[in-house]
């Protein structure tokens, strides 16, 4: 397994953990503040938050997740590619 792999690979499980926290933040009675769930937070926040700097939310909706998971599919796929 080569190096870019493994950094795609890691890319790809914050990716997944985006993905996680986005679909809990549909469920209004999730404790953030509980283990797991602030754990997975605070992994997925430093992705996030520069984003929702730049996008405001449109209509109530925070796009800013989904413009985070295709940056970071972007990152991965020119990893793959480009590092041995």
């Amino acid at each position: 397994m080569s190096i870019g792999e493994i950094v795609a690979s890691l890319i790809q499980l914050w990716t997944m953990l985006v993905v996680v926290w986005c679909l809990l933040s549909w469920f209004p009675n999730i404790r953030w503040y509980e283990q797991p769930f602030k754990t997975l937070d605070r992994l997925v926040q430093p992705i996030i938050l520069p984003f929702r700097r730049v996008i405001p939310p449109i209509s109530g909706i925070d796009l800013s997740p989904m413009v985070a998971i295709m940056l970071l599919q972007a990152c991965g796929s020119f990893l793959r590619s480009v590092l041995p």
